[in-house]
């Protein structure tokens, strides 16, 4: 449509300037002699464009002309540029048109505003599907993400304390981060440990301190390139194991929180029950062990191996502090 390319020409003019008239009738896919009419009529609307001939001359507005077409504050537009992940544009075949309106808002954006912008496109990302058909369950622990935002956008170093699920304390990392990823409302923290990519849950964050060192990534490698590893680490991993289980249902969305990855099909809930039946996958019979942080609220229902390697392993403990008392006695 020509008011559409009337506005991409006025925007293409504010980002570069003067530009010749056969690259803006390139970039629009149109005829020298149609850009010219263009400029005409956006000269006859008040626009104070002109056209300079000759081997050096080009398109270009005045000294001094602009107008905001947006409006945007410097927040609102990087709001605008955390981007979805791009599967979800694809499956709606908006991927070519996302990023044309984003060139559009970013050549329409103040100069000030625009570096910012292009950071954040580059640092945050958002993937709205979840790992695992299965329940949601519960909303997102609310994280607080100031200080992983600071390390994300100042490029620097970050020392995490962390805890990994069913593990009873935390461990200490210091990474390089990437970015933040939004997943299906759990956010997570993109970066390298030691030259390797890692996934770290912003909620089993339990402390996060910025270093005065620069962060150190891997020449070339953005954000979008490392999730899709590490995304692509975890829908590939092997489920050897199918388990049935019930939860307590006053533990069942704390559950979800803590092991919704493993999570294999929708629970069966007749609303009365004090137990929710559900379905997990796991690699070996020995990564059910990561049930037993929830005693007596998750009871392994099948098969007989998985409950007899609980059944062992809570033995195990039982007969430690059974020694450890009569020692002490």
């Amino acid at each position: 449509m020509k008011s559409d390319r009337l506005l991409s020409i006025l925007l293409l003019l504010q980002t570069r300037g003067q530009v010749p008239a056969h690259e803006l009738a390139d970039r629009l896919e149109v005829s020298v002699r149609t850009i010219y009419r263009d400029i005409e009529a956006l000269s006859a609307s008040g626009v104070p464009v002109y056209a300079e001939r000759g081997r050096h001359g080009g398109i270009a507005l005045l000294p001094g002309f602009r107008t905001d077409v947006t409006g945007l504050t410097a927040d609102e537009s990087r709001a605008l540029f955390i981007l979805a992940a791009q599967g979800a544009h694809a499956a709606l075949g908006l991927d070519e048109a996302l990023g044309s309106a984003l060139r559009k808002v970013m050549a329409a954006l103040p100069a000030s505003h625009r570096p910012a912008a292009e950071l954040t496109s580059r640092r945050i990302l958002v993937d709205s599907a979840r790992w695992m058909p299965g329940p949601r369950g519960s909303d997102p622990v609310a994280v607080d993400l100031d200080v992983l935002q600071d390390a994300v956008f100042s490029d620097r170093r970050l020392r995490l304390r962390y805890r990994h699920s069913g593990d009873a304390g935390p461990s200490a990392y210091t990474v390089d981060p990437y970015g933040l990823v939004s997943k299906a409302g759990v956010w997570y923290l993109v970066a390298d440990r030691r030259g390797s990519p890692r996934l770290f849950r912003a909620d089993r964050v339990q402390a996060a301190t910025l270093t005065d060192q620069p962060v150190q990534r891997r020449p070339g490698v953005e954000l979008a390139d490392v999730w899709a590893v590490l995304k692509r680490q975890v829908e590939d991993r092997p489920v050897g194991v199918d388990v049935t289980a019930r939860v307590a249902r006053d533990r069942y969305a704390q559950f979800v929180r803590l092991k919704g990855q493993f999570l294999s099909a929708p629970p069966e809930d007749d609303g009365e029950s004090e137990w929710i039946t559900v379905r997990l996958g796991f690699g070996d019979v020995g990564d059910a062990r990561t049930l037993l942080p929830f005693a007596a609220s998750v009871e392994v229902l099948s098969p007989p191996e998985v409950r007899a390697e609980l059944a062992g392993a809570a033995a195990a403990v039982s007969g430690l502090y059974a020694e450890t008392g009569r020692a002490r006695r």
